[in-house]
């Protein structure tokens, strides 16, 4: 029980620390907030923490990839959420561009740290997908 609440712990620091100089567009050029394609590569289905990662090609409108895989997830639990660029990564590390929470119920508010209900979002604007 330790491990786990030092893990808990130790992530909502990670967190915390990467919400401090997170900025992000939401919109294109367009004004379009929709989100763009993107490919889930893990998503657990059990357990009281859950990941979700997913894959998206740009940097583009992150925020809305963010927001449409959250609000997907239904069943109770803590969820991390990660979203990759599909290309700049290795077999061993990821090109992480962004990183997120969701609370379901009180399991997942217990989890997460966060209130039932709540999400959290943190892009890292120094990553980006190579062209």
């Amino acid at each position: 029980m330790r491990s786990r609440t030092a893990l808990v712990v130790a992530t909502a620091v990670a967190t915390l620390a990467l919400t401090a100089c997170s900025t992000e567009t939401s919109t294109d050029a367009k004004g379009d907030t929709s989100a763009p394609e993107y490919t889930t590569v893990q998503h657990d289905d059990s357990g009281n923490q859950r990941t979700v990662i997913v894959e998206v090609d740009s940097t583009n409108r992150l925020r809305p990839v963010f927001d449409h895989v959250a609000e997907g997830l239904t069943e109770e639990a803590g969820y991390y959420i990660m979203i990759n660029c599909s290309t700049g990564g290795t077999d061993t590390v990821d090109n992480r561009l962004a990183n997120g929470l969701k609370a379901i119920g009180p399991i997942g508010a217990a989890t997460t740290g966060l209130d039932e209900g709540a999400t959290e979002y943190t892009a890292d604007p120094a990553n980006n997908c190579p062209e």
